[in-house]
């Protein structure tokens, strides 16, 4: 079996947020590397997107539960008996987070500290949190919540000391083609015969992941986690004009401006945090400022076998300053399959 799915035989998996872009991803690629887990708990609030994955998805190792994230009770009770957990629920639309701040607060934060403390009381062994580039140096209030998360579930790691319960982090970019994403945005522009497509600034840039990338990345880091970590994928980055060349050459994009709450490059490991990142091979490790773990841990290695090295001092992981951009027909390439 692939090393990133060796953590997964016969073990019970949950993930919250289960019906959205990453929790179909990881139902199919589990099913289609015919990974031997015991159980996948689908947790999530909306009972038709449950329903139209029972549909897609025959197996009886599926589980669905209807449930929030703000709800710790509910959270406790759904998290019986699972070993591996992810932590996927989020609210992501950064211009209505600075509409909404509370409603992202009490989901984002709040539901982070729900997760945390429904995974200590069942005893889970280890649990992942999806985080984002854009929880890196924020300027609006979703990249804040996202901060905030992050911090609770590295931080979880302190409270659990030497008990049962390991936390990390993932932290990745765009990711292709998943809803809310500019791809099908400009894709219904276009169907819909659009004069010009709207770029927020041409100097834009983005780091780019697929979908099934990102859910490899999680599960390997699954095997690598010892506690406490940001997991950061090496990704190429896009500029957005590029992006819009790809899909309609012979069409003009207008600019429209920055939105609320967004920036014109993300950051996905900090210069403020170079002393505590580490570059592996393909991705690189963000480690805890505190660690009370009864043991020493050594993150330059993992279980895996991995080895890493201290970045250079002022290091910072910048999308308009990637080594690795995507030409015009890579991105073709990669949206078109």
């Amino acid at each position: 079996m692939n090393m990133a799915f060796t953590e997964l035989s016969g073990a019970s998996l949950f993930v919250t947020g289960g019906t959205g872009s990453f929790g179909r991803g990881l139902v199919r690629l589990l099913l289609a590397k015919r990974v031997d887990f015991a159980r996948l708990v689908v947790y999530s609030r909306d009972e038709l997107k449950q329903l139209q994955m029972q549909r897609a998805f025959s197996d009886t190792r599926l589980r669905y539960f209807i449930g929030d994230v703000r709800d710790r009770d509910r959270l406790t009770e759904a998290m019986q008996g699972i070993d591996l957990a992810i932590h996927a629920a989020a609210l992501k639309q950064v211009p209505a987070a600075e509409y909404n701040p509370m409603e992202y607060i009490k989901t984002n934060v709040n539901g982070a500290e729900n997760v945390i403390h429904a995974a200590r009381a069942n005893r889970v062994q280890k649990v992942i949190a999806l985080s984002s580039d854009k929880a890196a140096h924020p300027v609006g209030l979703y990249g804040a919540t996202k901060l905030c998360s992050d911090k609770l579930f590295v931080a979880a790691n302190n409270f659990a000391g030497g008990r049962h319960t390991r936390f990390a982090v993932t932290r990745y970019g765009n990711v292709v083609g998943s809803r809310g994403s500019v791809l099908p945005h400009f894709r219904r522009l276009l169907r819909n015969g659009v004069a010009a497509l709207p770029v927020t600034d041409r100097r834009m840039t983005r780091f780019w992941i697929t979908l099934n990338e990102g859910v490899a990345f999680v599960l390997a880091n699954f095997g690598r986690m010892q506690g406490g970590e940001i997991f950061v994928p090496k990704s190429p980055s896009i500029r957005v004009v590029d992006l819009a060349e790809a899909l309609a050459p012979d069409i003009p994009t207008h600019v429209i401006g920055i939105r609320p709450g967004e920036k014109l490059h993300e950051v996905m490991c900090p210069g403020d945090e170079a002393h505590l990142t580490i570059e592996y091979p393909d991705h690189f490790v963000m480690h805890p400022v505190i660690v009370s773990f009864e043991e020493a841990v050594d993150y330059t290695r993992n279980p895996r076998g991995e080895r890493g090295t201290r970045v250079a001092d002022e290091f910072e992981y910048h999308s308009g300053r990637n080594p690795h951009f995507l030409t015009v027909p890579e991105i073709r390439t990669m949206i078109g399959s």
